[in-house]
């Protein structure tokens, strides 16, 4: 039987980080702009470089192909400036692809071109019945699925995530609107180790991930206010927002490689490394 559970002891990571060959799905910020206010990081009206954002962006995907990674592009839909934002589209895990659905109406459409991509690749794909916002919410950690609510996420899409992925999911409550998903708190960084901001989550959500990832890497305030968490690993080497000086160099204590990167000009709609990174886990 599946269930959605909320504490159980988690091992501590006691080997040396080990890279592994990832595949991703990115979408080139071609209509991208910042003309409505979903989250506390959107300004309408403050000026776009829309070049700028895709010569960053694409810095971003050349970094994933340098490290040996896979990098697969679903088209930009116009009037859809956000699909930029990859990471929501979808949650892939064990091959099995658990569509999102979107709280706000300016991003609804994104989730039918995820679908008809996935579908065109041949996956199994699940149309949600409950509002999820891909891997900004549900975050695969080794056989564990943390999952965010608080903001965009229903928190009955917990249980929906859990049959469809057939994975152990772990509900967590955000409460600080900077970090209005998951992905902006948590950075997974390999299969038994976080990196986290204890304050973006209620007080019983940080005794749950604190029993789970005992050994996780605590990040400063300053890095995650410039969405430092909001990284990807692949196991050893770990690509986040070059403005988090401090997490880099943690992370480097511990024995990853940081991998800066700037993305400056897609945080003005919110979104970092993580969020330009759907993870397609076969």
């Amino acid at each position: 039987m599946i269930t959605v559970t909320s504490v159980l002891p988690r091992p501590v990571a006691a080997t040396e980080p080990i890279a592994r060959p990832r595949h991703y799905v990115m979408c080139r910020p071609e209509h991208f702009e910042v003309r409505y206010a979903i989250n506390p990081w959107m300004r309408p009206g403050e000026p776009v470089d829309r070049e700028r954002a895709l010569a960053q962006w694409d810095a971003l995907r050349r970094t994933y192909l340098d490290l040996g990674h896979r990098v697969d592009l679903i088209d930009p839909v116009p009037g859809l400036p956000d699909m930029v934002y990859a990471a929501n589209g979808a949650t892939v895990v064990g091959g099995m692809v658990l569509g999102a659905r979107f709280r706000h109406a300016e991003r609804a459409a994104e989730a039918a071109a995820h679908r008809a991509w996935f579908t065109a690749a041949g996956f199994p794909v699940v149309e949600p019945e409950f509002v999820n916002e891909g891997e900004g919410d549900l975050l695969a950690v080794g056989d564990v699925v943390l999952a965010g609510h608080g903001f965009r996420t229903d928190p009955l899409a917990h249980a929906e995530a859990a049959a469809v992925l057939g994975r152990e999911v772990v509900p967590l409550t955000l409460v600080d609107p900077r970090f209005y998903h998951l992905d902006t708190a948590v950075a997974v960084l390999d299969d038994s180790t976080i990196a986290w901001l204890p304050a973006a989550f209620a007080p019983e959500s940080q005794d749950v991930l604190r029993a789970r990832f005992p050994d996780a890497v605590v990040a400063d305030p300053a890095d995650a206010a410039v969405l430092g968490l909001n990284a990807v690993s692949d196991g050893r080497h770990v690509v986040l927002p070059a403005q988090a000086v401090g997490l880099a160099a943690a992370l480097a204590e511990r024995g990853y490689t940081p991998v800066p990167v700037d993305l400056s000009e897609l945080l003005k709609g919110g979104g970092g490394p993580k969020c330009c990174t759907l993870e397609v886990r076969s």
